[in-house]
């Protein structure tokens, strides 16, 4: 249940809540996306050196259905069976009693989408009456070969995009990617870099970020080496050219990220937990005391989560940058088409989530 404060935090809930009345019943329909072909080759082949194996995503969306005639839309982020599990325990129960709810994982999308609705705003306002009406999306690379990062980085730019996260790994060399992404890319494109803990050691960290600090673009890295190594970030501070960043999620649960705060151990922080309410508002507030931006990347796959990220990141001004990585599959899965324009993404304004499910694409992709 919500305390008093954060009830008090959620103005229009009161309202909301009259109208959205009970879930009634719910829809599931899964799908199985795969990679876009103009990277599905590249993508395979980098994940294989990863030992990962994997040519899709496979998707749970769900309609959920009130007893007050409204709709809800949401991908579960779970598998099918306890996705279904979920729902049947939420059956005839009131919408309201799930708020900031990081239980039910993505359905708490089709929450939001209802009580907004409700109450007659976008998410974001039923979120925050002051969230912002745009927010900046980031463009997203695998680790590609560089004359793909920089086909990829430029259509990125043709697309409005400003920021563009790319990943670092062994097989291929980070200064030869950053030179031809550079080399396509406008001045103002911002880049950062994800090494997720590959460059292992302070002095590759240190030697790799002074060699990508010569390209104007590049403005961050990410996760050089293992998050447990404090006391490697610690010998890094004050000695990159560049901002660091890292995953606080593990810290945020532990109650250790206190302590990477107090040190000044991080510029940003990345969050990828699949926690979509009381998890994020409860970072955020944190992130604005110790003035560290986060850069969001819990909803990544389809269209459903990422108009979500935008218009969460519309309602905590603290999240700064939201990252999918819909465009490098076949699909998003979405009616409206995801536009940026001069690296901002605007936030829809029709009551709830403001967007709808292609469902000649679920058909296209539908899992039996």
């Amino acid at each position: 249940m919500l305390s008093r404060r954060q009830f008090a935090a959620l103005p229009l809930l009161p309202l909301a809540a009259r109208q959205a009345g009970r879930i009634a019943r719910y829809e599931i329909r899964e799908a199985r996306v795969p990679f876009h072909e103009r990277v599905r080759e590249v993508w395979l082949s980098s994940w294989k050196n990863q030992k990962r194996d994997q040519s899709d995503y496979l998707l749970t969306f769900v309609t959920l259905h009130t007893d007050t005639g409204l709709s809800g839309l949401c991908e579960s982020k779970l598998p099918r069976v306890k996705t279904e599990a979920l729902l049947k325990e939420m059956v005839g129960k009131p919408v309201s009693d799930y708020v900031h709810d990081d239980s039910i994982r993505g359905l708490l999308i089709a929450i939001y989408d209802i009580l907004a609705q409700a109450a007659g705003v976008p998410i974001s306002k039923f979120l925050s009456p002051t969230a912002r009406p745009k927010v900046i999306p980031t463009w997203w690379s695998q680790c590609f070969p560089p004359a793909v990062m920089a086909s990829e980085a430029k259509l990125g730019a043709s697309l409005g995009y400003r920021v563009h996260k790319v990943k670092a790994r062994p097989w291929e060399d980070p200064i030869a990617q950053a030179a031809a992404i550079c080399a396509v890319i406008p001045k103002d494109m911002k880049v950062w870099v994800d090494a997720n803990s590959t460059w292992g050691t302070v002095d590759k960290t240190i030697t790799v970020t002074k060699e990508l600090s010569k390209f104007s673009n590049y403005f961050a890295i990410e996760s050089p080496f293992a998050k447990e190594n404090r006391e490697g970030y610690r010998a890094l501070k004050g000695k990159l050219p560049l901002k660091i960043a890292e995953h606080v999620d593990a810290f945020a649960a532990s109650g250790e990220l206190d302590e990477w705060i107090k040190e000044g151990l991080l510029h940003a922080w990345i969050v990828g937990a699949p926690k979509l309410g009381r998890y994020t508002q409860q970072l955020a507030a944190k992130s604005r005391a110790a003035r560290s931006p986060i850069w969001i990347e819990h909803s990544i796959d389809n269209g459903i989560d990422q108009v979500f990220q935008a218009h969460q990141s519309a309602a905590y001004p603290e999240i700064e940058y939201v990252i999918a990585v819909t465009h490098v599959l076949a699909d998003d899965c979405m009616k409206e088409p995801f536009t940026v324009r001069d690296g901002f993404y605007q936030i829809p304004n029709k009551p709830g989530l403001g967007v709808s499910l292609d469902m000649a694409a679920l058909e296209r992709y539908h899992v039996a």
